[in-house]
């Protein structure tokens, strides 16, 4: 992230008139300036319980966004210790009131490790999917949310039409057949085939969006901008007299260009912060 953001002390000395003396103006202007970083943990047990309040505080902001419906929808991160278990929510729990002690440990075979409540069928095959084909894939985020099912009506990709789509220029794949509720192995490796190796994100044909992340953070973000491109693009489509074939793309090139900027790892997570921080000032009990 160095160089998408100001960081160094400017070499003027002022005092604010009114406001400070010159022995606080002084000390203003000595105070460091911390670099942002990704959090550094002592033991496994205190990463996992970072990862655990992390996906919790995102559930309770799927229900703020109104993402939740029955018993659709689900989140799932990968345990530090043992990658080949991940977390995920409990079958019919409203997301507005998950705590990272709700979460339930989930094997490769679909069976429970730790948690006294079932697990979605269709949240395990689709989970345990993406994780076991993609090493880099520590999250993945579904839910059925209205705008993104709508668009995935459509069959067709986000089109770079604004600088935030631009974030999922190239970086997002279609699947392009919906044969129902994901029941089995076979529809999970259809998903995973779409997903592709590089993809961070996928439209399931007539069914919504799908997002990931090397971190919590990430796929979180990535699905709140991925929800938001599909509105917009919506809209936009709606508005022109021919639809999809009026709008104004960015060139390639530049949309390449910025999806480097926005659209990587470190921007998304940094994103996600101040929705982050204000839902744990709102609900901290969401981290119990």
């Amino acid at each position: 992230m160095e160089g998408r953001f100001i960081r160094f002390r400017s070499r003027k000395r002022i005092v604010l008139t009114g406001s400070e003396t010159e022995e606080e103006a002084r000390k203003a202007e000595s105070t460091p300036i911390p670099t942002i970083s990704m959090p550094v943990f002592a033991n496994v047990h205190e990463k996992r319980q970072h990862l655990k309040q992390k996906l919790a505080a995102g559930f309770r902001l799927l229900a703020r966004f109104g993402w939740d419906e029955g018993v659709a929808g689900h989140m799932s991160v990968r345990d530090p210790e043992y990658p080949d278990l991940f977390w995920v929510n409990a079958l019919g729990q409203y997301f507005g009131h998950i705590k990272a002690s709700d979460l339930i440990l989930v094997d490769s075979e679909g069976d429970i490790v730790r948690g006294s409540r079932p697990v979605n069928k269709a949240a395990f095959v689709i989970h345990s999917t993406v994780h076991g084909a993609r090493e880099d894939i520590n999250c993945v985020v579904h839910t059925h949310s209205m705008y993104g099912r709508t668009f995935s009506a459509l069959g067709r990709p986000l089109l770079p039409i604004t600088q935030d789509a631009c974030q999922f220029y190239e970086r997002h794949g279609i699947l392009e057949e919906y044969n129902g509720v994901v029941f089995t192995a076979d529809e999970g490796e259809k998903i995973v085939k779409a997903l592709g190796e590089n993809n961070k994100a996928l439209i399931l044909q007539s069914h919504g969006l799908l997002t990931t992340g090397y971190t919590v953070d990430e796929a979180i973000w990535n699905f709140y901008a991925m929800e938001k491109c599909c509105k917009s693009q919506l809209i936009a489509e709606a508005a022109s007299v021919n639809g999809y074939h009026d709008l104004k793309l960015i060139e390639a090139a530049v949309a390449r260009e910025v999806a480097v900027v926005i659209g990587d790892r470190g921007a998304a997570s940094y994103q996600f912060q101040p929705m982050y921080n204000d839902i744990i000032l709102q609900q901290p009990e969401c981290l119990e």
